[in-house]
């Protein structure tokens, strides 16, 4: 059985699919504003017999309560795609991916439930604020983990249900993106920096092309499509510790999306311009200590400078596009996503690339 909200995980379920007979259970919702594709919860866990082996508490993420966010949810593939990459897909990586007790899903519908870690303990950073260097040099080194595992190994039949950058859900994206470019300007002109309106002016329209571009020559692989630092959780200082969330997103296409869409939107500007090399140095090491072979790191630099011409200025476009603006929280961060994202597209002469590729 799905449990329909939070209300039916009761003791007796939550016993069968912890392996443990459960005797208490008490929920409360975490992650509003934050979680838009699901309710999430944290339950905290009694047990008839307690052992070493028991978790304290769980986090059970179902379905939204918005009925609008659960037809995108099916529409997209995105709460099929997550139950699916945890049972099929997270064994294969070594690090970077909670743990999941249970995760399921009644094909073709918003009827789902995923079990997994209550990871409270570690930090999750508010992306208006960014990362620093020790998270950032983290986040990509995982990343880069993640993304070795895949590497030039997505383009086969049995990973066929993994949308791809240049498939459908782009096309419908760059298809709509036009529809949102005159709100976004109204509302963002006024955070962007010198010429940032016009690389959002031009990007509208033309992101399956910009995608394509990249994608017929650089290695695919299995990419999150959503890597930023408030979908990541980071362990004590000095530990190197970061766990990855919110896999609804996923899709094949080059690796190099993540890290720009990461080091873009998730750091403040002028901290990415101080060590953008260091960092992209990072993950090109970590991807060839996994076994990466044939990328050199200037194919890698200049896929990265292409990719901050994607993810980050879609984001900030469709997001912004369509934002209540009297919420203010989603204000201050669109505004300062779309100002970093243009930024980074700019520091990488994204107005000359932009206008070479589309015209």
């Amino acid at each position: 059985m799905i449990p329909k909200n939070i209300n039916e995980v009761s003791t007796a379920w939550l016993s069968e699919k912890m392996n443990a007979e459960v005797t208490d259970a008490k929920p409360t919702q975490i992650g509003q504003g934050i979680g838009l594709m699901g309710d999430i919860f944290r339950v905290e866990l009694g047990y008839r017999q307690e052992k070493s082996s028991n978790p304290d508490s769980v986090v059970v993420k179902l379905p939204s309560s918005f009925e609008e966010n659960r037809t995108q949810g099916v529409d997209l593939g995105m709460f099929e795609a997550e139950v699916r990459f945890y049972n099929e897909l997270a064994a294969d990586a070594s690090v970077g991916i909670p743990q999941v007790y249970f995760a399921e899903i009644k094909h073709g519908t918003a009827d789902f439930v995923v079990v997994m870690e209550d990871l409270s303990h570690l930090e999750m950073v508010d992306q208006s604020k960014g990362m620093n260097l020790e998270q950032a040099t983290g986040a990509v080194q995982v990343l880069a983990s993640v993304h070795a595992v895949w590497w030039d190994r997505v383009q086969v039949p049995e990973l066929d249900w993994i949308p791809t950058m240049v498939g459908p859900r782009i096309e419908f994206v760059d298809q709509v993106m036009p529809q949102f470019y005159s709100v976004f300007a109204e509302g963002f002109e006024q955070y962007l920096p010198e010429g940032g309106l016009e690389i959002y002016e031009l990007f509208a329209g033309n992101y399956l092309k910009l995608t394509t571009a990249i994608a017929s020559r650089s290695p695919w692989t299995l990419a999150h499509q959503d890597y930023r630092v408030e979908n990541l959780m980071f362990g004590p200082a000095g530990s190197g510790e970061v766990i990855i969330l919110d896999w609804q997103g996923i899709g094949r296409g080059p690796g190099a999306y993540d890290l720009a869409y990461i080091l873009g939107g998730s750091m403040e500007t002028e901290l990415r311009r101080k060590h953008e090399q260091q960092l992209v140095s990072a993950y090109h090491e970590r991807l060839v200590e996994r076994g990466v072979k044939d990328y050199s790191a200037e194919q890698l630099w200049e896929d990265y400078a292409h990719a901050h011409l994607l993810g980050g200025l879609a984001t900030s476009m469709f997001t912004g596009g369509s934002l209540d603006l009297s919420n203010e929280r989603g204000l201050q961060l669109v505004a300062t996503m779309s100002s970093r994202h243009a930024a980074a597209a700019l520091d990488h002469d994204g107005l000359a690339r932009l206008k070479k590729i589309i015209n």
